[in-house]
């Protein structure tokens, strides 16, 4: 098959990605697990490359030379792909994410209430966290169309690669690529206040430079999104502070105290009627909240969540409790995603 069939096949079959790596045969992972496309043999170095190579530009094609990997975006038909092309072993490998070619609603993502008071925000920091694969990048986007279906707004993101396309809304949405808009994180992020931004979308927080970008764009009245790979809250303010020298984390507590409205960390759990089921722990940007990360004491943001669902609130676990009890999601899959797997059990005790 040539790369145009594999990408049909990945559509077709509603595959999150495709593998393509010497000695196995091309990859699809379906439903989340990984199975061989039909009809194909182990791929070879020769048929890797080729494969690779047919999806580049010649930029990407020197980029990749250049850095041993690349990341970029592919359009086939109404679809796009982005692209991780690597080097393994001296030989050339490559992961092809399909992103829908449409935009999610709430509902459709089953995404959690809450979401409809960030996208009224003037200005704050919100976050979407969790492992790879597990939808992040498409929580980003439903919520950025929303704002794009109801407010007029001058819309910034910042991505490696640019993922979803937004159609003409009431706002403009400016989308800058790495490598093909700006060289560096560091010079987009800078240049953005200069872009007359009301939201700034950021792909990754990457390093302290983006982390400590993303604070201050925030803290200079706009409202910021972006995602990291964490799996909880607490660990996300852990992460984010953590990441800056000793002498500064005092600042960048009381920073990010200052700006944080809320984090959702999320889960694509394996459906009882198939496909996939989202769950988010939500925290939001509460008093109480704001007092602990400023006061250094993010080990009691789990408790804070745990108790205040009136807020708003809402721990994994009991998100995960609610999808079993909903017929959504075995038990034996929540308490595979449970970072609590006690406190799972003891919320679907006499259910």
């Amino acid at each position: 098959m040539d790369i145009k069939e594999l990408f049909s096949e990945a559509i077709r079959l509603h595959a999150s990605d495709l593998h393509l790596v010497v000695g196995y045969p091309p990859m699809l992972r379906v439903v989340g697990a990984l199975a061989p496309v039909s009809g194909t043999t182990k791929l070879t170095p020769a048929d890797t490359q080729a494969l690779a190579e047919a999806t580049f530009t010649a930029e990407e094609r020197d980029l990749f030379l250049t850095n041993k990997e690349v990341d970029y975006s592919v359009a086939y038909g109404t679809n796009r792909f982005r692209a991780n092309v690597y080097f393994q072993k001296g030989t050339v490998a490559a992961d092809f994410r399909l992103i829908p070619d449409t935009i999610g609603s709430f509902a459709e993502l089953n995404l959690p209430s809450i979401v409809n008071q960030f996208v009224k925000l003037r200005q704050g920091f919100i976050l979407v966290t969790g492992p790879t694969g597990h939808g992040k990048s498409t929580t980003l986007a439903s919520i950025i169309q929303e704002i794009n279906k109801t407010r007029s707004v001058h819309v910034v993101t910042i991505e490696d690669p640019i993922e979803y396309v937004y159609p003409v809304g009431l706002s403009i949405i400016s989308q800058r690529e790495m490598h093909q808009d700006s060289h560096s994180w560091t010079v987009a992020l800078r240049s953005v206040l200069r872009e007359d931004p009301d939201v700034v979308l950021i792909g990754e927080m990457r390093d302290l430079e983006t982390i400590q970008a993303a604070i201050t764009i925030a803290e200079t009245g706009h409202l910021v999104f972006a995602t990291l790979h964490t799996n909880s809250a607490a660990q996300t303010i852990d992460r984010i502070v953590d990441v800056f020298p000793e002498n500064q984390q005092i600042q960048v507590r009381l920073q990010l105290a200052s700006v944080i409205e809320g984090v959702l960390s999320q889960r694509l759990i394996p459906s009882i009627s198939g496909g996939r089921t989202l769950v988010s722990e939500i925290m939001t940007g509460t008093p109480a909240i704001r007092t602990t990360i400023r006061d250094g004491k993010s080990h009691l943001i789990d408790n804070i969540i745990q108790t205040s669902a009136e807020l708003g609130m809402v721990s994994l676990e009991t998100a995960l409790a609610t999808e079993v009890k909903n017929g959504k999601i075995t038990q034996d899959a929540a308490m595979s995603y449970a970072l609590r797997p006690e406190e799972l059990a003891r919320l679907l005790k006499g259910r």
